[in-house]
């Protein structure tokens, strides 16, 4: 499965002082002849990620797969 997010910039992190992201859009991308699905309501997009790895984590935990049964990567910029 494979899953495409559109990010928003959100605070620097007080603990590490890293920059975060918020999830602004997922869609869930299928084969080209099928409409892609969106995801959006499933996670917490309020919350601030620290990286793409911690969203494809906790996209896994939520939908209760294995991380290796998805992939997540960020929607080219249209």
């Amino acid at each position: 499965m494979l899953f495409e997010y559109t990010r928003r910039r959100s605070i620097r992190s007080p603990v590490t002082d890293a920059p975060t992201f918020k999830v602004k859009h997922l869609t869930q991308t299928a084969a080209t002849d099928k409409p892609t699905v969106d995801l959006s309501h499933l996670i917490d997009r309020s919350y601030n990620y620290h990286s793409p790895r911690e969203l494809h984590w906790h996209l896994a935990d939520r939908l209760g797969l294995a991380p290796a049964a998805l992939a997540v990567r960020e929607a080219a910029d249209a």
